[in-house]
């Protein structure tokens, strides 16, 4: 089993518990391209999002320990607790439901292989997929399910 990212509770007051936050990178073109295919496939509006680069992201990052201004790392935040790399990836995938709940069986690969495999595609989506000069604007429809 692994265990959730410990949290400085002070921020979980300011953000809706009840549905689960993911904290994206902002500029990254691939990452907007992972919050748009979200978006499209997660009919029961289960997920917010929220920027790195904003007040609620970074704030979250920090309480969870880890660096806004070092981005290498996806944050899912669920019932209070804290998931990053390929376990933040493999339980929003899980939480689609329907087909989605394939990605469960990758939870048989040890756990440095995949966090492995997230942190390349990490460090090189910059080089391989871009960067916005400024963070994705959210269609008047989605905008409340976005934080800033």
């Amino acid at each position: 089993m692994v265990e959730p990212l410990i949290c400085d509770e002070g921020v979980l007051r300011q953000v809706d518990t009840t549905t689960a936050v993911i904290v994206f990178d902002g500029v990254c073109v691939l990452c907007n391209g992972w919050v748009r295919f979200l978006l499209r496939r997660d009919r029961k509006k289960r997920y917010r999002f929220a920027a790195m680069q904003g007040q609620h992201g970074g704030a979250l990052l920090r309480a969870y320990g880890l660096d806004p201004e070092d981005p290498l790392s996806f944050l899912l935040v669920e019932d209070g607790k804290g998931w990053s790399d390929s376990d933040a990836v493999l339980r929003v995938l899980v939480g689609l439901g329907g087909f989605w709940r394939v990605a469960a069986c990758l939870y048989v690969l040890p756990r440095r292989w995949t966090d492995a495999g997230y942190r390349w595609l990490a460090r090189n989506r910059y080089r391989w997929f871009g960067r916005h000069e400024q963070c994705l604007l959210p269609e008047p429809e989605e905008r409340e399910r976005f934080f800033d």
